[in-house]
């Protein structure tokens, strides 16, 4: 439940045009749900201003079907994240108004007209990168963030990054997701000013290890501000950016943010923000 939802319901009662039992109807279901193979956090959403999401692998597509219904009763958006093209295909009639983007391997459904604060630049080494960049710039951009995507901007060309290097400088906080030797992290966070946020990914030949190789140069390097994500973990790199993002811009728990962040937009000038 959203905490302006539970306002409304809180000022019904206080002005009489609604119940006690009433009420305790509506929240009946929090702080869970339980379903019996699943328990939804409804309270989330109070608790850390975005609503819980679906990871779909190993989840059948009737779970799945009958999450989503629980968590869309609740009036918040939907995010599900790792569906396949052929999940999503056994679960599309059940969901009629989610919207399935392939690059990304996920599906949405919006209800609540989320309020976009802050700017996240996602930054991708090549275009085998892709799925995972834009599985966390979706997540970033489901949770309220304005995002811009460079993707194919690895270091063999770096010329390629540094000609749209305005658009980098005008986020909140970066995305840099690569494979192979992960190296374009530590490029970035030499010349940003903004948090960074890497993700490697599991493309590459043989000694890349499966995104091992990515990994420890990234946990290894010797550029500040440099905070790493899990192997091909694009979402969790979009859930942070956008907490980073609502913490600056006055989100949800943001206390003093919106201070700070005005200080912070005018020391760096025109680019910054959203």
């Amino acid at each position: 439940m959203q905490e302006t939802r539970l306002r409304r319901l809180l000022e019904k009662l206080q002005k009489g045009t609604t119940t006690v039992d009433q009420v305790v109807d509506r929240l009946r279901r929090l702080p869970f749900e339980d379903m019996g193979f699943a328990k939804i956090d409804h309270h989330r959403t109070l608790r850390r201003g975005f609503p819980e999401v679906i990871f779909c692998e190993g989840k059948s597509p009737d779970e799945i079907v009958k999450i989503a219904g629980g968590m869309l009763a609740q009036g918040v958006d939907l995010l599900a994240t790792r569906c396949s093209p052929e999940l999503f295909a056994e679960v599309e009639s059940d969901i009629p108004e989610a919207a399935y983007h392939e690059k990304g391997r996920l599906f949405t459904v919006e209800q609540t007209g989320r309020k976009r604060r802050g700017r996240v630049a996602v930054v991708s080494g090549g275009t085998s990168d892709r799925p995972v960049a834009e599985e966390a710039a979706l997540t970033a951009d489901f949770l309220g963030c304005n995002v811009d995507r460079l993707y194919d901007v690895g270091v063999a060309g770096i010329h390629r990054l540094l000609s749209s290097w305005e658009q980098v400088r005008g986020a909140d906080t970066i995305i840099v997701v690569a494979g192979m030797e992960g190296a374009l992290a530590s490029v970035v966070a030499g010349i940003a000013d903004a948090p960074i946020i890497a993700v490697p990914t599991s493309v590459g030949y043989g000694a890349s290890f499966g995104g091992i190789s990515a990994l420890l140069t990234m946990l290894n390097s010797c550029a500040g501000g440099v905070t790493v994500v899990n192997i091909d973990n694009g979402f969790g790199a979009g859930y942070a950016a956008a907490v980073i993002c609502h913490k600056i811009h006055g989100g949800k728990g943001a206390g003093k943010g919106k201070k700070k962040a005005k200080t912070k937009s005018l020391r760096r000038g025109k680019g910054s923000g959203a």
